[in-house]
């Protein structure tokens, strides 16, 4: 049997448990690599998420979801929204474009400076970066309006990097948009929603963790996806498990095998959890 599709398996353990006592092959879209560390599978959907997570942050802010009644856009005489979008990847990048776009005041943080650089020569003046720190995230979580967790790691539990004294420090109403929750999210109050129920309030804070943010625009996620997955289907449909030794990269994304896990990263966290 051969599993081809998004997995992510470090918040889900059990399926995990279960493909391995299947015997089931596995192959996750979001581990399958190109040379260079690009992840040809998950970065259109990582691309749809960021777009959608600044709209999302401001939904959030409705006075009827329990936010503070800010529109992010501001209004001549009222100053906009502060975005913190805490990642500066391919959601993150793609968070920060549209909430400039949008007229919000943002910040982006992240642990790699050449991201950072990378994000100043693409929006310049209109972004602020910082180095990723828990004094920080702590500081710019004080003064937001919406927060985009958008920092993962490929195959990995998503890191935990707003525990709940840093959540404790964000203003009453505003909004955490937790792209990172189908890893597990980006923080302590971070649980699993549905697009019909998208919203919690926790500590204050309203909370968007929906997992599967682009199937709220199915339509452009559908042709994105199988433009990207389609070569790749082919060749498995053609050669059958063969395939991964002619493609690196499509056996890079092999997480279960013979009834084991076979992605260091995985067994790590599976293992810990």
């Amino acid at each position: 049997q051969l599993l081809f599709c998004y997995l992510h398996l470090a918040a889900a353990p059990e399926l995990a448990h279960q493909l391995m006592a299947r015997g089931v092959t596995a192959i996750a879209y979001e581990t399958v690599s190109k040379p260079g560390g690009v992840l040809p599978l998950l970065q259109p959907m990582s691309d749809i998420a960021g777009r959608l997570a600044p709209q999302m942050g401001a939904l959030g802010l409705h006075k009827s979801h329990g936010g503070s009644g800010k529109l992010i856009t501001g209004m001549p005489g009222v100053p906009p929204a502060q975005v913190l979008v805490i990642g500066a990847g391919v959601v993150g990048m793609s968070a920060a474009r549209v909430a400039v776009g949008l007229g919000a005041r943002v910040t982006l943080i992240d642990h790699q400076t050449d991201r950072l650089g990378l994000a100043e020569a693409q929006f310049g003046a209109r972004v602020e970066t910082r180095f990723s720190t828990p004094e920080a995230i702590g500081d710019s979580l004080a003064s937001s309006d919406i927060v985009i967790g958008a920092a993962q790691i490929p195959g990995r539990h998503a890191p935990r990097l707003i525990p709940l004294a840093l959540l404790k420090r964000m203003r009453p109403g505003a909004v955490l948009v937790d792209v990172a929750i189908d890893q597990g999210g980006i923080a302590e109050t971070s649980r699993p929603t549905t697009h019909s129920a998208p919203f919690y309030v926790a500590e204050g804070v309203v909370h968007y963790c929906v997992t599967n943010m682009p199937g709220a625009v199915a339509h452009t996620s559908t042709q994105a996806l199988t433009h990207a997955t389609l070569p790749y289907v082919l060749a498995l449909a053609e050669h059958g498990m063969a395939a991964l030794e002619v493609d690196a990269g499509l056996k890079q994304g092999m997480q279960v095998h013979a009834g084991r896990i076979t992605h260091a990263g995985l067994a790590q966290d599976l293992a810990s959890s």
